[in-house]
This record gives structure tokens, sequence and C-alpha cells, in this order.
């Protein structure tokens, strides 16, 4: 249990990352060639990573749930949120992500069969509140085209990751993205092609930098322990430590672009650290 535990915590400080990236990526290319060049590089780096280590083909009554994995978090989750930063702050998409724990929690009933205690609903959303009232108090610009759009890639990022978890009991963690990136990877590339930039010149260094994190960080070396740790640990255990991303997330925005970091964060991290807990021991 406890290296479920801090699998899925490394992975949750990884994910953290991917929303700032994202921000600065989409800076110089568009939600569409972000989406379908992160999957594509993903890909590959996954398929070398199975052919090196000799990996057998996922069964056939395993590729449903792939192509669910695909959705949820190769192509809808990172489009979504590519979209919405056009319209949102990086810190304001990055609250929503403290909605995580509970689509990841209800698609773990729904998909994975399990039963939380009522104590661990309890402390889901006593968390997921704190995380939502930190956001709203804060004064951040919204717009309800990019608020939308957070919420169903956070709908689609719950279900990828409880399916992804299911599978992962079977396949491995890491086996589970690198098949789901390569199931993906013939629409990926076909769209990468499609929307590639008229002009390489202006798109700048941190516009690469963001790409290349979501690419290999974002798109598959945090699911080696994402997924690890939600199969050890329980998707709805595990998955409650995504409250944490918020604030790992506006810190590393903080870091990037020169954010303040208030008082009103460490008191609310502190809060969410004790929900996370709560909802551990009842999970």
């Amino acid at each position: 249990m406890a290296r479920g535990w801090w699998s899925g915590l490394i992975g949750v400080i990884i994910f953290s990352g991917s929303l700032p990236a994202t921000r600065i990526a989409v800076a110089g290319f568009t939600p569409l060639f972000l989406t379908s060049a992160r999957a594509v590089i993903a890909a590959l780096l996954g398929a070398a990573l199975l052919l090196a280590l000799g990996q057998k083909r996922p069964a056939g009554k395993d590729v449903a749930s792939l192509a669910v994995v695909a959705v949820g978090v190769v192509i809808g989750f990172p489009l979504l949120t590519a979209l919405a930063l056009q319209h949102i702050t990086s810190a304001r998409s990055i609250v929503f992500i403290g909605l995580l724990p509970l689509a990841t929690a209800l698609f773990g009933v729904l998909r994975g069969g399990e039963r939380p205690k009522p104590a661990f609903w309890l402390f889901s959303l006593i968390g997921a509140a704190t995380v939502a009232g930190f956001a709203l108090g804060n004064g951040v610009p919204t717009s309800l085209t990019g608020d939308l759009l957070m919420v169903g890639a956070v709908i689609l990022c719950g279900l990828g990751y409880a399916e992804g978890a299911r599978l992962s009991r079977r396949l491995g963690g890491w086996q589970v993205i690198s098949w789901a990136l390569l199931l993906a990877l013939p629409l990926m590339a076909a769209l990468a092609i499609a929307t590639l930039p008229s002009s390489w010149s202006p798109i700048g260094g941190p516009a690469w930098l963001g790409l290349a994190y979501v690419s290999v960080f974002s798109m598959l070396v945090g699911f080696v322990f994402w997924y690890r740790g939600l199969a050890l640990g329980g998707i709805a255990a595990v998955g409650q430590l995504q409250l944490l991303q918020p604030f790992f997330g506006l810190a590393l925005a903080g870091l990037l672009v020169g954010e303040q970091v208030s008082w009103t964060m460490i008191a609310a991290t502190g809060l969410v650290v004790l929900c996370v807990a709560g909802a551990k021991r009842f999970a």
C-alpha cells in the first residue's frame, strides 16, 4: 500500500507541471498540433520501450479498455486543456484538477468495482470544496468556455485514470499507457501532419520546452508512476493524492511566470493534506 502511495505521489508531482507547460506551449503551437505532437512523441518512446523489453501484445479483450484510456488521457484531456488555456489562465485551470479525485473515484466505483466507505466521500468532498474555494477566493479571471472545457477534461481524465489503473493490475502501468499511445498513433500522426505550423521561426524556446515536457513527462513518465500507484494502492485511495496537484501546480506556475504564493495557499494545502490522509484511512 505504501509503495502505491509513494509511486502515486511521484506521478502527481510530474503531472503538476503539465498545465503550466501547456500554457507556455500554446503560446507557440495551436492546441490541435500540441495535442497530436505530444502524443506522437510519447507513442514513439513507448513503442521503443515495448520493443526493447519484449512486451507481448495485449489480448483482444483489452483493446476496448485501451481505447477508453486513449480517448481519456491521450486525446481528450490534453486537447480540452489546451483549448481551455486559450481562454483562462494556467492558475485557474490548475484549480479544476482538484475535482479529479472525485472523478477518478467515481469511475473507480463504476469501472473498477471499488467500494469506499461513506467517510471517504466526505473527506473527498471537503478536499474538493477547499480547492474550489481557494480558486474562487483568489479573484482569478474566468471564462465560461474555459471552465466548461476544463470540466470536460476532468471527466475524461478521471475515466482514463480509472480504466488504466484497472488494466495496470494485469498489464503493468507503463505498458498500459504505451499501448494506449500506440493505439492512438495513426490518428494523432495524421492530425499532427495536418496541423503543422506554417512557419517554425516564430516559435520560441519556451514553447519547445513546454512541448518537450508534456510529451515526455506528462504523456509517458508520469503515467509509469501514476498507474502503478493506482494499481497497488487502489484507484479511489491513491486518487486522492490529486488533491495536492493544484497546489504543486500553482507553485510551479509561480516559479515559471512569477506569480506570488500567498499564505492562503499554504493554509489550504495543509487542509487538503488532512483530507488526503482522511480519505486514505477510509478508502
